[in-house]
């Protein structure tokens, strides 16, 4: 927790604005009892009207200064924590940003949505306490004790009996929370995945009809954490009776052995009202801080989740003078292997090839073969593990990663679409894109006729992920938005599995114009995507089994022939 403090320090001049009338604010309150005092004593007593009315102008005077000061201390205080809150949230999503993939499989995108959320509002909230009663509470307990040994130092020893014992009970309710709120935390991170399945998941779910198995899902979730929940609010729900309890039976006591003391002729009525509010301010300033030790466990569980992000680096990192290796050299594969994380076997295992400009290389092989690996280690999304990759003489991790990517139009596997309209989609690789240029990415993708039957042509809305629009139509799109990148490589991973063959051909015929002096890789499965390309590797088991062309490789490879058979007729091979 103290170690996220650091993020208050722009906001040091609201801090010490909220210091300095939280200070006036508990003066105020320290002032009013002695006034009080005096008008029971002086005024009521003795008879002194003027005295009353004299003494009483002056509380009414302390009584709304101490109303100001409180009003513009909590609006300083909320302006500060809500600073906190916004420059914490900015740094985290700035950390999970620059994280690799490997660093989003540890966290997983549930987790690191709650620490963004839910994580810092618990400690914001904690913040804003903190800062309200930091110099109050402690100046009126500290104040209220002095002035209560001043009026009566017999009658104090009440409190070396009380305060004891509210600390005792507050301090073992604090400790059983902590556990609680860190479990709380774990189920709410469980609740927020199983929903974001369900909702990311949603036509899945109902195609399978697994409504009824998704909804027990989310239900034994739900009850966990409603459980934990219940089991947190019993132990804060205690706090509140037995610090009542313990004021009320104070009070009593103040007033029994008060009266004793005033029939003794040793104490006068105003003192002991005096001392009875100085005793009320003291506990309430308890109060408060036991409501601050309370929230302060899971704060605290929230501050660790949020420091284990910001504690976390990226495994890929910049090198510290970075190359500007060109895409029109090509791309070239070394001797690459990589394994992901906790895998048995490698990804990809001692691959070489090379890819040139102005030639397009095809991967082909199964599931699993490491086709689309191969694509995210040229994009760094991971690093390889031995070996290296060259862009245009250039070993990739002697790029900016930003440079890196800026040389690469890459349509993925999985198209995804942003909310808004067409044209930003479009323009999502290339702002500066031309009005012509969008037009001419989406002609060469096959998408322009589509885009004009939308209400709106481009200026039409996409919804969040693409919801309103189909598979195809997707990747179409998806493919429209590397073309208005311009970039010296492109990348197509399996980016023409939910087109026809009729609209895949008529693609792949206008890319031969766009990406003449580019160099393309195209990952697929359909032999008919790869037949007429450059050059054709065939991976299996995450090697090359075979390189060439299409009719080299129907004679040489055995696994390339057995794929061409699988989707071809005997006819159509021959």
């Amino acid at each position: 927790m103290l170690k996220l403090l650091s993020f208050l320090k722009p906001y040091s001049p609201l801090t010490a604005g909220v210091l300095v009338f939280m200070f006036v604010h508990a003066l105020s309150e320290l002032y009013l009892p002695t006034l009080l005092a005096g008008i029971v004593d002086i005024g009521i007593v003795g008879g002194d009207s003027a005295y009353i009315f004299r003494t009483g102008a002056l509380m009414l005077t302390v009584a709304i200064g101490g109303v100001i000061t409180t009003i513009v201390g909590n609006l300083l205080s909320s302006r500060a924590a809500a600073g906190f809150g916004k420059d914490l949230r900015r740094s985290l999503f700035s950390r999970i940003e620059s994280f690799s993939l490997q660093e989003f499989d540890r966290f997983g995108s549930a987790s690191l949505i709650t620490r963004s959320t839910n994580d810092v509002t618990q400690v914001q909230m904690v913040l804003l306490l903190i800062l309200r009663m930091m110099v109050s509470a402690p100046l009126m307990l500290a104040g209220g004790m002095i002035m209560a040994l001043s009026r009566d130092a017999q009658l104090s020893r009440v409190l070396i009996v009380v305060i004891p014992l509210l600390a005792v009970a507050v301090t073992l309710i604090a400790l059983k929370a902590v556990p609680a709120f860190k479990s709380m935390q774990l189920d709410l991170d469980r609740l927020n995945l199983v929903l974001r399945e369900n909702l990311t998941g949603m036509r899945v779910i109902r195609a399978f009809n697994r409504l009824e198995q998704e909804k027990q899902r989310f239900n034994e979730v739900n009850l966990d954490l409603t459980a934990t929940a219940i089991r947190v609010n019993r132990l804060l729900a205690s706090i509140m009776p037995v610090l009542m309890l313990t004021l009320n039976f104070t009070a009593v006591a103040i007033i029994w052995f008060g009266g004793m003391r005033i029939d003794r002729g040793q104490m006068m009525v105003g003192d002991l009202i005096a001392f009875l509010q100085y005793v009320m301010l003291i506990l309430f300033s308890l109060i408060m801080v036991s409501m601050t030790f309370v929230m302060l466990p899971r704060a605290s569980a929230s501050a660790a989740r949020i420091n284990q992000v910001l504690d976390t680096f990226p495994n890929l990192i910049d090198p510290p003078h970075p190359q500007n290796g060109g895409g029109a050299g090509g791309v070239e594969f070394k001797e690459a292997t990589f394994s992901y994380p906790g895998a048995e076997n490698p990804a990809v295992n001692k691959i070489s090839f090379r890819a040139k400009p102005g030639e397009i290389t095809a991967l082909i092989g199964g599931t699993g073969s490491g086709k689309s690996t191969l694509a995210k280690l040229l994009l760094r999304f991971y690093d390889v593990d031995s070996g290296a990759i060259y862009l245009g003489g250039v070993d990739v991790r002697e790029i900016s990663q930003a440079t890196l990517r800026d040389k690469i139009g890459y349509v993925p596997q999985q198209s995804f679409l942003f909310s808004g309209s067409v044209a930003d989609n479009i323009r999502f690789g290339r702002k500066e894109a031309t009005d012509e240029e969008v037009r001419q990415a989406a002609e060469t993708a096959q998408a322009a006729d589509f885009i004009a039957d939308m209400t709106g042509g481009y200026s039409a809305i996409i919804a969040k992920g693409g919801s309103n629009v189909s598979g195809g139509q997707k990747q179409r799109l998806s493919i429209a938005r590397a073309l208005a990148k311009q970039p010296e490589i492109y990348i197509f991973d399996d980016s023409f599995s939910a087109l026809d063959f009729k609209t895949e051909f008529r693609i792949r015929a206008a890319l031969k114009k766009e990406t003449a002096s580019a160099t393309v890789l195209v990952i697929a499965q359909r032999v008919g995507t790869v037949m007429d390309a450059d050059q054709i590797l065939v991976l299996d088991n995450g090697k090359i089994c075979g390189a060439g062309k299409h009719a080299e490789l129907l004679k040489t490879c055995a696994v390339y022939r057995e794929i061409v058979l699988s989707q071809l007729s005997a006819e159509e091979v021959s």
